[in-house]
């Protein structure tokens, strides 16, 4: 059936640009809310998650047990499972992104031109936002809080393996609204997992969405930058790259690429290719090889760094080109930075890479001339995350070069306006 035969079709839509219309009544109430509720209602959110443990971590454990019933990899499982801990990574992040200094209406410049005209650059909100993400139920807290702090409205669409988990966390950011007493339809979750509800969003809901983020897989981001008619925040891959180079501190370089490749296999800021410096291959490859292999990662190498290291694997041309979300890292020999960052240049997907190095030069040579959206020097991959920058949180990482780039925070959640003030002055 479709729209003109009145079926489920037809229904679906409906629902869809309700929800749209909701959150455009809500943008336009929030676009003129000042610092103070915004903070209330995310503090307010974060006492519910905090009050609502046990029905979070309840809901939890259904999205997992249906997980393993669907014999998701351990990764996944990883990414979707929430503890204690991790919930306190949430109730941390919605104070800390409360407390965050408002963006809208802060002056980004100001000039006054010779005619004597007054110029102002100043934040504004986005709009409505829409959220398309899968299996990382924190998502739900970070995107909702987020957007409101941007004075955004915000359309959340998770994954059906963590629609119970989602949901119980968005049920929190609702109590928070309601306490601050900012319209409950500030931050909604999609009701359905019926796919064609991403459609709908894609389409733009009657042209009430003004951007989407799409926060999963390759084939899911794919899909929202083929077919999505708004503007789209999002990073198809996570192909990370750290350089070695001849210069490294053995031990930094062992402790930075075991964590930047081991401390969790299926995020996006997991390195997935080593590059090693020629000179130093016969004092650091080995070391480094033998903690990633102590922790149970798979080694694919080219012919020079495999000679070293027997029991890896050969590495094939589409390893180059793989974000294995998984514990399994490819591992190259280079003449030198210059090597190296051809080899980026040429497999990079432009996300995050590190250069482990006590050079100088090298690391401005590779700080200049590697365009990736997040460069890290003698640190790990895995601190690519608006927390760790200090963001609170992130809807995600964008890797395109407009407007919004690296970790999506508050700020890249804004856009601008031009205030222009005179005295009479017309234009000859």
């Amino acid at each position: 059936m479709n729209a003109l035969t009145g079926g489920p079709e037809s229904a679906l839509k409906r629902q869809m640009d309700e929800i749209g219309r909701q959150a455009r009544s809500a943008a336009a109430i929030l676009a003129m809310t000042g610092a103070e509720p915004k903070r209330k209602a995310l503090l307010a959110a974060a006492d519910a998650v905090d009050a609502e443990r046990a029905t979070i971590l309840a809901a939890n454990a259904r999205d997992m047990e249906a997980g393993r019933a669907r014999s998701m990899t351990a990764a996944f499982l990883d990414r979707l499972a929430l503890d204690d801990k991790r919930l306190d990574g949430i109730v941390e992040a919605l104070r800390t992104i409360a407390e965050l200094p408002d963006p809208v209406g802060t002056v980004i410049a100001s000039w006054t031109r010779p005619n004597g005209l007054e110029i102002s650059r100043i934040r504004t909100p986005l709009g409505v936002i829409g959220v398309i993400f899968e299996s990382r139920p924190n998502v739900t807290a970070d995107a909702g809080a987020l957007c409101l702090k941007a004075g955004n409205a915000v359309i959340l669409r998770g994954g059906s393996d963590s629609t119970h988990s989602s949901r119980a966390i968005h049920s929190c950011l609702v109590k928070g609204l309601k306490a601050a007493g900012l319209p409950e339809h500030a931050i909604q979750i999609v009701p359905t997992t019926d796919r064609a509800a991403v459609g709908e969003m894609l389409a733009g809901l009657s042209g009430n969405i003004d951007v989407i983020v799409p926060r999963g897989g390759k084939t899911l981001v794919a899909r929202v930058q083929a077919e999505a008619r708004v503007p789209v925040f999002a990073h198809l891959e996570g192909l990370v790259h750290v350089y070695i180079d001849k210069s490294a501190d053995l031990e930094l370089a062992v402790r930075v690429v075991e964590n930047a490749k081991m401390r969790r296999t299926g995020i996006c800021g997991a390195a997935e290719t080593l590059l090693v410096h020629r000179d130093v291959l016969n004092t650091h490859l080995k070391p480094i090889i033998d903690a990633l292999v102590a922790r149970g990662c798979e080694i694919r190498c080219d012919a020079e760094t495999g000679a070293l290291i027997p029991e890896a694997k050969a590495a094939s041309e589409q390893d180059w080109r793989t974000e294995y979300e998984d514990a399994i890292i490819s591992v190259k020999a280079v003449a030198d930075v210059g090597e190296a960052i051809e080899h980026i240049r040429t497999y990079s997907s432009h996300h995050t890479e590190a250069v482990i190095s006590e050079d100088p030069e090298v690391v401005a040579r590779f700080f200049n001339e590697v365009d990736s959206a997040i460069l890290m020097h003698n640190a790990s991959t895995q601190f690519a995350d608006g927390g760790e920058f200090g963001f609170g949180g992130e809807i995600g990482i964008a890797t395109g070069k407009m407007h919004a780039r690296g970790p999506v925070g508050v700020e890249q959640l804004t856009s601008f306006k031009y205030l222009v003030r005179g005295t009479g002055q017309t234009r000859p």
